[in-house]
């Protein structure tokens, strides 16, 4: 796993290399390494609200949309803690810092959830039959 972190290390020192080179030489802009964050974080976040906000608003009026909406966003959320204790168990030495722990870590939500989806639709498909019995009788 410290293989990739490393990989991605070096390509995000790239991209910020090449930021400080075309704000700053290119365009004489001068601003600072802060200066830089700041600005560039908050277009990257915007970005980021505006394309999650449209599709959190058409995935809303899928049947099931909310659903979907709360499984991406416990999957992102998921993503975030499985890398954030590889990291940590390879800074504090406590444990080993493992690819495969952080993706067996995601199979394990990805198992449990398929559970949970199977059980939902054992009862959507009992509350069908039901009502389609009690339509027959009315």
């Amino acid at each position: 796993m410290g293989e990739w972190i490393r990989f991605f290390v070096e390509i995000m020192n790239n991209i910020h290399d090449l930021l400080i080179v075309v704000l700053n030489d290119v365009l004489g802009l001068q601003m600072s390494d802060k200066d830089m964050h700041f600005w560039i974080m908050g277009f990257i976040g915007m970005t980021t609200f505006a394309c999650v906000y449209v599709v959190s608003k058409w995935l809303s009026k899928l049947p099931y949309g909310i659903q979907i909406i709360a499984f991406l966003y416990t999957l992102t959320f998921m993503f975030v803690l499985v890398f954030a204790i590889e990291i940590q168990q390879g800074i504090t030495n406590r444990g080993n810092m493992e690819f495969a722990d952080a993706i067996i870590g995601l199979w394990g939500f990805f198992a449990i959830f398929f559970i949970y989806v199977v059980i939902a639709i054992f009862f959507i498909f009992i509350r069908f039959l039901f009502r389609k019995v009690k339509n027959k009788y009315n």
